[in-house]
């Protein structure tokens, strides 16, 4: 596939890598020349310099023969006309990231489809979503929802003393094999795809396939306890620190500390519930001062990844159960997982997921690009042709590198086993190593 990337900012160049790796033909452009050419010295691409609201520009760039453009610009007002003018141009799929929710009211991206723009996400609104269901159930790092929540995939740090730890993966019994399914194990930096003779270790962040129904079932095996969370503190009052409070203050006591003083005083005024404060949020007495100690959750999204970890730390340091750190730079993500932060947010790759399913060309309804491990989760649909449908999936000779965790069929939800057989229209959610999307599709078309 043919990708058109604009914008060369940590987004796009996070885009470009990323279909770099899955064998895409990427051209990325912006009107930086020095931006591209390091990306060009380092990946494997085509770079244009021009502006992407500039139909002359898209034209030399031959942006007509775009299978997919996507517009990632520092100023994303932009990026809407730079994909009306791609699609004016014959481009095919057009993505637009956005900083304005009014943009996703159904009336409104209906009326953007017409003039051109496929696709609109808002990275700020998905990132608060995932760290506003990440407080439903305190001990889960992360927890994302596929088939309408009907399956959900809890990502959860393994204690030593936890009923799973150094069994194999064989002896665990049917009951709980019906109940969830371990897809992926996260080890020492690395993603292991496990199989009957591979045991969880003291530390190993964990990869379940469930129903929400059985994840108390999943904290009690891994560890952990079921705490509720009444108390609510969250330092950064940034677009993705509001849409945070404007979600939680009507079933949680939430504070919110801001150090500009303006942008204080506009979000007590927005807020209905939320106590806003004007402070510094590094500042441990003040976070003591309001209470840190009788938090159960704590959330840092400051503009700056290295506050937001260690603001996280201390959070932890005083008690604090349940933390969350937005972290953009992804060199820290190994160090925020190695530690455990708990629930990381990650812009750049929550927008990846959005858009790379428009890549994949078996039948895909849904994709998540995962913050620590080279994986994704993946719900497709099985097609009457699909090979996947032929026989049962112990005998089907599946690549290592993925594993099925559940099927959605009409009313029913199936956790899946060797001996489950997948049949046309089944929704599959399975998890993967990237190396193995190619062959993924091969088995769904």
């Amino acid at each position: 596939m043919r990708i058109f990337i604009a914008g060369a900012g940590a987004v796009g160049t996070h885009l470009a890598r990323l279909f770099v790796d899955s064998d895409h033909e990427v051209v990325l452009m912006d009107e930086d020349e020095e931006k591209l050419n390091q990306m060009e010295s380092h990946l494997d691409l085509m770079t244009r310099v021009g502006c992407m609201t500039s139909l002359e520009d898209l034209k030399e760039a031959d942006v007509s023969s775009a299978d997919l453009f996507i517009a990632v610009p520092p100023y994303p007002d932009m990026s809407m006309l730079a994909c009306i003018l791609a699609k004016k141009l014959g481009a095919g799929t057009t993505v637009s990231r956005v900083n304005n929710s009014e943009y996703l009211l159904p009336e409104n991206k209906e009326y953007f489809r017409q003039l051109g723009v496929d696709e609109i996400i808002y990275p700020e609104q998905l990132g608060a979503k995932e760290a506003c269901d990440s407080l439903k159930l305190v001990g889960i790092s992360q927890l994302f929802e596929s088939s309408d929540g009907r399956l959900v995939l809890a990502v959860i740090k393994i204690k030593g003393d936890a009923p799973l730890t150094h069994m194999p993966f064989s002896d665990i019994d049917a009951e709980r094999k019906e109940r969830y399914n371990i897809v992926a194990i996260y080890r020492d930096d690395t993603t292991i795809i496990p199989h009957g003779n591979d045991q969880l270790q003291d530390g190993d962040t964990c990869y379940f396939i469930t129903t929400r129904e059985n994840l108390p079932l999943i904290l009690a095996d891994a560890g952990k306890e079921i705490v509720t969370v009444n108390n609510v503190m969250i330092i950064g009052g940034s677009r993705i620190g509001k849409r945070i409070a404007v979600q939680l203050e009507q079933n949680y006591n939430v504070k919110l500390i801001e150090i500009n003083r303006d942008k204080s005083i506009r979000l007590a005024n927005e807020l209905e519930k939320t106590l806003v404060i004007h402070g510094d949020g590094r500042n441990l007495e003040l976070l003591k001062l309001e209470g840190l100690s009788k938090m159960q959750a704590f959330i840092a999204v400051t503009d700056n990844s290295e506050v937001n970890i260690l603001a996280c730390q201390l959070a932890k340091k005083y008690g604090v159960i349940k933390t969350v750190a937005e972290v953009e730079n992804m060199d820290y993500i190994p160090l925020a997982e190695g530690i455990d932060i708990g629930t990381l947010i990650n812009k750049k790759v929550i927008a990846a997921s959005y858009i790379y399913r428009y890549t994949l060309h078996a039948h895909v309804a849904y994709v998540k690009c995962l913050t620590s491990t080279n994986a994704e989760m993946i719900e497709l649909v099985a097609q009457p042709s699909s090979k996947i449908t032929r026989a049962p999936i112990s005998q089907l000779g599946l690549p290592k590198e993925l594993n099925i965790g559940g099927v959605i069929r009409g009313d029913k939800v199936l956790i899946a086993s060797g001996n489950t057989q997948i049949q046309p229209y089944d929704k599959v959610v399975l998890f993967a190593m990237q190396s193995a999307i190619r062959k993924i599709e091969k088995l769904f078309v």
